[in-house]
């Protein structure tokens, strides 16, 4: 399996939280699993963030490779060191990032990293936003870019720039989803405790990421069985003993906590299952009942009708 590199560029006076938790969530995902690499950079050999913290030395810019599919990474700093005649005369760092985007190499940006993709020229005429006290001085600042208000992240045509501190695990999740599928980005979700992924432009959520914004842990085992076994055949005592319950309680604790009845569940589990299962053209409706835990294609098209 291919790794794919995930690099963030250390600026000076950076907000820790920008960079934290965005990390976070690659590390996470690479103790699940992910073939992820993660590294760190900079053009200043001592840095400290915004609070005055110090970072460790890290790797000079120069020292990274790329490949095509690769992520960089932009947390947000201090907007007046962004804006610093200082900063503007790293001409290198902005070569270098406009060379990571000609290798095909992805660029994000957390927060008031924008600014830096902004100087760069690599949001000249593409969609953007960033922190929502931060997107009018975008806008003009740098009158080329099309800056967007009121969502968490947007991407054009590779370019990937999100709102402030937070809004950088919701990107971070949304890559990890990419790089994965969705039920894997839930998982890293809720190792995060982050149970509600919230989506870029707030399009509807995969059934995977709903019914999941409580924290009863019996209830998550049991939705997490279900979305991994639905070929499987089960029954409510079957699914009570997972959430180490009875079933009269589990029924009663699940609608409670999800909002909608374990039968309903499964239903939605299904009908996502078909959704994907339906777009291969070599699979035969026996076989996706089959899969899906169905007994009969009549079950198949009833529930394909409700799509």
């Amino acid at each position: 399996m291919a790794t794919t590199k995930i690099v963030f560029l250390i600026l000076p006076e950076i907000q820790l939280l920008d960079l934290a938790g965005a990390d976070q969530v690659f590390y996470e995902a690479k103790c699940y699993g992910s073939a992820i690499e993660i590294d760190y950079c900079s053009f200043e050999s001592s840095i400290k963030t915004s609070t005055l913290l110090p970072i460790g030395q890290v790797k000079d810019l120069h020292e990274i490779t790329f490949k095509a599919g690769d992520y960089l990474i932009i947390p947000g700093a201090e907007t007046p060191y962004l804006l610093s005649d200082e900063f503007r005369a790293k001409k290198e760092v902005f070569e270098w990032l406009k060379m990571a985007y000609s290798q095909k190499v992805i660029l994000c940006s957390i927060c008031t990293g924008a600014f830096a993709l902004a100087i760069a020229g690599l949001l000249d005429n593409r969609k953007c936003t960033t922190h929502w006290k931060r997107t009018a001085q975008l806008q003009t600042l740098f009158p080329k870019t099309q800056v967007i208000e009121n969502i968490l992240y947007i991407e054009d045509e590779g370019i990937l720039t999100s709102a402030g501190v937070t809004s950088g695990i919701d990107l971070a999740l949304h890559i990890v989803s990419h790089l994965e599928d969705e039920f894997f980005a839930y998982k890293v979700a809720r190792e995060l405790v982050i149970y509600m992924r919230r989506q870029g432009n707030h399009a509807q959520q995969s059934i995977f990421l709903q019914y999941r914004n409580h924290i009863h842990a019996g209830v998550h085992k049991v939705q997490d069985w279900l979305q991994e076994n639905i070929h499987q055949k089960s029954s409510l005592p079957d699914l009570a003993d997972i959430a180490c319950m009875s079933t009269r309680n589990f029924t009663r604790v699940f609608k409670k906590e999800t909002g909608i009845s374990v039968n309903d569940f499964t239903t939605l589990i299904r009908k996502e299952k078909i959704k994907a299962l339906i777009k291969k053209p070599d699979m035969t409706r026996s076989q996706i009942a089959r899969y899906c835990g169905l007994k009969s294609e009549r079950q198949i098209i009833r529930l394909l009708k409700q799509l």
